[in-house]
């Protein structure tokens, strides 16, 4: 019972260790180099969403061609 006990301790530390190096390590991944989003209603018809449908679009955001100053025409720039 208690090699048990120890044996369930080490799993759930093991996880704890992960946990807490993933969360930084996406974070900075979503922060820095690149995320995903959504683009709702018109106001990015007809590039986005054609056609007046309902449905969202998913995009993905590169940060990383922001900071190099890699942007060129026709892309989308995203403004928060």
């Amino acid at each position: 019972m208690a090699q048990a006990q120890g044996f369930g301790r080490r799993y759930i530390k093991a996880f704890f260790k992960g946990f807490f190096v993933a969360i930084p390590v996406t974070v900075t991944f979503l922060d820095r180099v690149a995320c995903v989003a959504r683009v709702e209603g018109a106001s990015m018809q007809p590039s986005l969403n054609p056609g007046g449908r309902q449905a969202s679009d998913v995009v993905l955001l590169n940060h990383w061609s922001i900071r190099n100053y890699d942007v060129q025409r026709g892309d989308i720039v995203s403004l928060v």
